[in-house]
């Protein structure tokens, strides 16, 4: 899983020889913790303003004693997410059958199989009062069906009990199995969400689990099934400016209508030391030569997360199609407009 984790800053730490879930260091770990974590650079900052729609989900998520991502990882966007009443959430458990080297979800036996998590998701939409959800999950290899049902599920019971709700999925890739994205697909969320994170000349590296070329195909079957498509690219781990521009193309190539772009925060020591700070004209350039590519909606910033803007980035990208806004979810574009894609470095 990747793309609404946010990660801890702080200074430098002891190398542990296990991490907080009990399982042993992995050798790569272990030469991550050398390196102390990084001191953020200055433009880096998270902005509190608390409105009054975020003001009261912060209480009615703490007396209801609900679980959102925004919450659980610290993320620097909830205060202007919520106020705009989007929030995260993340089903399949909290441990993934894959590592990635940037995400603080951590790797390990999965949790038992929760066939009532897609119910309950749901009602804490409802009692949230959702505009637009995002919905991730951990990869799930130890399930039959890679937890392709529990992704669809969770996306069909929130459309039913919240016909007023959007849904963005931000999906594993289902080891690319055609039969298995296509039960997901059979949800209709919003838009379908599939990150690439990184470029390929680095990819196996920080994502052995995954594949470049596979995780584009994945991309292509969602638009061929007529779905808005998103991915993310996080800088910082190694790439270079060239590299992100081709990322750029192959995604837009893949069938890729949104993109966002965002600087990489290391999680923990035990995770991949920075590799630069990219600074706000970089992003800057990245999100017009991403406009300049063709993508329907583009978000840049080194404090952007996948799910930033979601709602109006969904609207904006049907608006740019030609499609037609459904009715009961009106409300989500009622200040959009389009003469051509939106694109924001932030």
């Amino acid at each position: 899983m990747s793309g609404c984790a946010t990660p801890n800053g702080g200074g430098a730490a002891s190398t542990p020889s296990t991490v907080p879930e009990g399982r042993k260091l992995l050798r790569l770990e272990v030469r991550n913790a050398q390196t102390p974590i990084e001191r953020k650079p200055e433009w880096i900052k998270t902005r509190a303003k608390m409105g009054p729609e975020y003001q009261a989900l912060h209480s009615l998520v703490k007396t209801e004693e609900l679980h959102t991502v925004c919450q659980e990882a610290g993320c620097p966007n909830i205060y202007e997410c919520w106020e705009d009443r989007e929030a995260t959430f993340l089903i399949g458990g909290s441990q993934c059958t894959r590592r990635c080297d940037f995400c603080q979800i951590d790797t390990g036996k999965p949790a038992d199989y929760d066939i009532d998590e897609p119910r309950r998701v749901a009602e804490s939409v409802q009692r949230m009062q959702l505009r637009y959800a995002t919905v991730t999950c951990v990869a799930r290899d130890d399930l039959p069906d890679g937890g392709a049902w529990l992704n669809g599920e969770t996306v069909r019971r929130i459309h039913a009990l919240n016909p007023g709700t959007g849904v963005e999925l931000l999906a594993t890739d289902f080891n690319g199995d055609p039969a298995l994205l296509a039960e997901v697909f059979q949800a209709r969320p919003e838009v379908f969400a599939h990150n690439v994170e990184t470029v390929p000349r680095i990819f196996k590296r920080i994502r052995p689990a995954f594949r470049y070329e596979r995780s584009l195909d994945v991309l292509t079957q969602a638009r061929d099934a007529g779905l808005i498509t998103k991915s993310n690219l996080i800088l910082g781990m190694g790439e270079e400016p060239e590299e992100v521009v081709q990322a750029l193309q192959d995604l837009h190539d893949a069938g890729t209508d949104i993109v966002t772009i965002t600087q990489y925060l290391r999680p923990t020591p035990r995770h991949l030391p920075v590799a630069r700070w990219v600074k706000p004209d970089e992003f800057v350039a990245f999100k017009e030569e991403a406009e300049r590519i063709g993508f329907l909606g583009v978000l840049a910033g080194p404090l952007v997360r996948s799910s930033y803007r979601a709602g109006r980035l969904w609207a904006q990208s049907m608006l740019a199609k030609g499609r037609e806004i459904p009715e009961h979810l009106a409300h989500i574009a009622a200040d959009v407009h389009v003469e051509r894609g939106f694109a924001q470095a932030v």
